[in-house]
């Protein structure tokens, strides 16, 4: 390729001047996009500029790939998609590639893809622990996940999950932006609630307990019951409630006739795992009471028919509702999109599964922020992906 064009810096993209040459490098090559099953390569010999208005010297600026990078962009962006898709190995050997170049390439096509993004303050918060599973080799089984809750993309993950992990995180935000945040999302775990109010400069913002969760206590309580009922008695009361499990646990309103007929035959044995099964129906329905002042009645409700003492799982799931009831009330005031930290679990999931597992967990969460971001559910967005992350000019968006 011969040149046609002036040279610019790929310091501050000033044009340079005809004699403002100041080495000229070797024939370089870059990978292109194969053409009828072809490969394709660019050979070029680049110029190193001496640019009179930053005063560095620096390899001109190249249209069709980033500096020190061996693959034009567009290969890199189609590298990208397929990696989304693929494992790391099946993309690097559909283009002839190393497993390292790959990443390499992907990086460099999400990194672009993030500088298009425009900086935000985060508002609502979303925090939950991701367990490792038990094939790692690293100290701690668990990483800690902050989120955007407005967006659903993940802004940190740090080792542990106790205060000290996600009081890394706070240390390392500005005054700006904690007064910014008006509220964390979170599990019941003790940890994270104690970081949070130990920073004085959130005072401010609320914790809110997700629904998820508080169901989920709900579900334990009541499958601790019915354990109790069944498999701690006779054997003949064991086969009657072996494998009854996730119906105790289904909503009342999901169930078919046959299944309302297997809850009253398992409710007949005992009452108590009954009422329990109304509590935890009650519980369910308080949270999706839009109105605040409705959410709390239900929610003491509960709280009556749970504290007698013989019950004792019944019990301890009214101690944990009391425990966090001002959690429970910021829930039903602000009312975020919890679900979007949940979603992320999946997300990690389905990542680590279609990788076949990651050592490197940042490199995760750069692909984790990618596909969570997902820049083709809007129109703007597909465009900015389809431009290789270079911002849309003006006319096209106009005429689009």
């Amino acid at each position: 390729m011969k040149r046609r064009w002036a040279p610019r810096c790929a310091s501050c993209l000033a044009v340079a001047k005809s004699d403002s040459c100041h080495e000229h490098c070797k024939v370089r090559q870059w990978a292109d996009l194969p053409w009828a099953s072809h490969p394709a390569i660019i050979e070029y010999a680049p110029i190193r500029v001496k640019c009179r208005k930053c005063g560095v010297r620096a390899v001109e600026l190249l249209a069709w790939a980033d500096p020190k990078q061996r693959q034009t962009r567009r290969l890199q962006q189609v590298v990208a998609l397929d990696a989304c898709s693929m494992p790391l190995t099946h993309v690097s050997v559909k283009y002839a590639m190393s497993w390292h170049t790959v990443r390499r390439a992907e990086l460099n096509a999400i990194q672009r893809w993030e500088r298009t993004q425009p900086p935000e303050l985060v508002v609502q918060v979303g925090v939950d622990e991701k367990w490792l599973g038990r094939r790692h080799k690293l100290k701690d089984k668990f990483i800690t996940i902050v989120s955007n809750l407005q967006t659903g993309t993940p802004i940190w993950i740090g080792y542990g999950r106790g205060a000290g992990t996600l009081a890394i995180w706070l240390q390392s935000l500005t005054l700006e932006e904690k007064n910014a945040i008006e509220l964390f999302s979170m599990d019941m775990h003790a940890p994270f609630r104690k970081a949070i109010r130990d920073d004085p400069a959130l005072d401010h913002a609320a914790i809110v307990h997700d629904p998820f969760h508080i169901v989920k206590r709900a579900g334990e309580a009541l499958s601790e019951l019915r354990r109790e009922t069944f498999f701690r008695a006779t054997k003949t009361m064991r086969a009657i409630g072996r494998g009854t499990r996730w119906l105790v646990l289904k909503a009342s309103e999901r169930t078919t006739d046959d299944e309302r007929a297997t809850l009253r035959h398992l409710f007949s044995f005992n009452a108590k795992l009954a009422r329990a099964y109304q509590v935890v129906d009650e519980l369910r329905c308080a949270l999706r009471e839009q109105d605040v002042n409705d959410l709390a009645s239900g929610v003491w409700h509960v709280l009556c028919r749970t504290r007698r003492r013989a019950n004792v799982p019944m019990r301890k799931l009214h101690d944990s509702l009391k425990q966090h009831m001002d959690g429970i009330i910021a829930f039903g005031e602000h009312r975020p999109q919890t679900g979007r930290t949940e979603a992320l679990n999946n997300n990690w999931e389905t990542l680590v599964r279609r990788g076949r597992g990651y050592r490197n967990h940042q490199y995760l969460l750069t692909k984790l922020r990618f596909i969570t971001a997902n820049p083709v559910s809007s129109d703007d967005g597909a465009k900015r992906f389809l431009a290789l992350g270079i911002p849309v000019p003006s006319n096209v968006k106009a005429a689009a």
